[in-house]
């Protein structure tokens, strides 16, 4: 059980640095008015902030039905 958390922590941390690069990513695209690599960049972030949701919903379900 402990490996199981130490795991998804882990996994939730990468996921919060990935999200945090994009950002920054982003940030530099739009600033330089990078309007294409904007738009990818804002749906690849979407879809990192959806998969950090997604495990953290997933994590919520484990504990419930302990």
């Amino acid at each position: 059980m402990i490996s199981e958390n130490d795991d998804f922590i882990n996994a939730v941390n990468e996921l919060v640095r990935k999200i945090s690069i994009k950002e920054t990513q982003l940030k530099i695209a739009q600033e330089s008015n990078l309007i294409q690599t904007a738009e990818v960049l804002e749906n690849q972030l979407s879809q990192l902030q959806q998969e950090l949701g997604d495990s953290s919903d997933t994590q919520l379900q484990s504990l419930m039905s302990l």
